[in-house]
């Protein structure tokens, strides 16, 4: 795989009026503004708990990441509907609004992992949202009541016209006995089911390779000589025409997070979302860093 796959248009996909503009405001009027985006979740102290917020206090405070994604011309913040009725009032029509629609804590194992539904798409109309987001658990145990949730959402998304970004994550011990939830086997199905179950958007971790993993998986993913570079190429490829975000996770070095950035954007992914190596920073320097990746980010 010598050249990334194309990054799909907007005016290539089949997409209602109201998916479209919304769309069309994420990708176009706000963030890097040339077809790509720049998110900003805080969903971490649903799924994390408070912890996330020890190394940045002042970010405990919703409204410093508000604050981040108005300054920092981010194409739109995630929250669930608690911090999105509460904070969002002074940021309306000037940052867009992701409402995340379910969720879970971390206390009990990802063993049998399922979010469940924590808003409607309701909700995220009446909050003037531009897309709603919810978390899908590729080979849990639970994936039957999942995927039926799943279907429920995209239903109603369809009628409503709000884009669905589909954050697809796979967990539970058969995913972990084939490599793990980040090996390229996992992030790749991840993928192809975002594709299969009517994602307009998806969120995907960076898939690892190494070869003590890639040994791990089914064939015949054990046997590929991969590169980083080449392995985010094919799970973009099975991704198709749903647009493909990929995730900053735990906090890196700003040369590693650049790096993992411009690898990402090559590849032919439509954009990033960077919270905890965004907002675990003090604001001065959250602002810094934003302002280099939107530049690479615009310039891919």
């Amino acid at each position: 795989m010598s050249t990334g796959p194309q990054r799909p248009s907007l005016d290539s996909l089949d997409l209602s009026l109201g998916k479209r503009t919304r769309l069309q405001r994420l990708l176009y009027a706000y963030g890097p503004g040339n077809g790509t985006a720049l998110f900003l979740p805080i969903d971490q102290g649903m799924e994390h708990g408070p912890m996330d917020f020890f190394p940045n206090p002042p970010s405990v405070d919703p409204d410093f990441q508000c604050r981040l994604a108005l300054m920092g011309g981010y194409s739109g913040i995630v929250f669930h509907i608690g911090l999105a009725q509460k904070y969002m009032a002074k940021y309306a029509g000037r940052v867009p609004l992701v409402l995340k629609i379910n969720g879970k804590t971390n206390i009990p194992s990802d063993a049998e992992a399922f979010s469940p539904l924590t808003g409607s798409v309701e909700d995220a109309v009446r909050l003037g949202a531009d897309a709603v987001g919810y978390t899908l658990y590729v080979g849990s145990p639970a994936q039957d009541r999942d995927i039926a949730q799943l279907n429920e959402v995209r239903q109603d998304c369809e009628d409503l016209g709000m884009p669905l970004i589909v954050w697809s994550y796979p967990r539970g011990a058969a995913i972990e006995a084939k490599g793990g939830r980040d090996s390229l086997y996992a992030v790749d199905y991840a993928a192809r089911m975002a594709n299969e179950l009517g994602a307009d958007v998806v969120k995907l971790n960076l898939p690892k390779v190494d070869k003590e993993i890639l040994a791990k998986c089914p064939k015949p993913y054990n046997d590929l000589d991969i590169t980083q570079e080449d392995a985010i190429k094919k799970v973009v490829e099975s991704a198709g025409r749903t647009l493909v975000l990929v995730s900053g996770g735990s906090k890196i070095s700003d040369e590693d997070l650049l790096h993992k950035a411009k690898m990402c954007m090559d590849a032919g992914c439509t954009g990033l979302i960077f919270g905890r190596n965004m907002w675990q920073r003090e604001f001065d320097d959250a602002l810094a860093i934003t302002a280099k990746i939107r530049e690479l980010i615009a310039t891919s």
